[in-house]
């Protein structure tokens, strides 16, 4: 798994690896009038079953801008990269 964003993502806030309990998911995020839509995404360098490096989107969500997303959404996040790591595909 990608420590970091791919180098022709990286910077400008756009795009982020998240911290903490959310280690090893990154971030895709664009804003528009008054929300923020967020891609959360796993990174494989080595992702020879996918045909070489791969971004995983995991699941997205849109909210206000300035208001946090709720935990709920981060566990259904973590499962989600959990399966995926463990099965190489994720299942809703």
């Amino acid at each position: 798994m990608a420590e970091a964003p791919p180098p022709t993502f990286s910077g400008g806030g756009k795009w982020e690896a998240m911290r903490g309990d959310m280690g090893g998911v990154s971030e895709a995020r664009v804003g528009y009038a008054s929300m923020n839509h967020r891609l959360f995404c796993v990174l494989d360098r080595n992702a020879t079953d996918l045909g070489g490096p791969s971004i995983i989107v995991l699941d997205g969500l849109s909210k206000p801008k300035r208001t946090a997303a709720a935990i709920r959404d981060y566990g259904r996040i973590l499962k989600m990269k959990e399966e995926f790591l463990e099965t190489r595909s994720v299942l809703r």
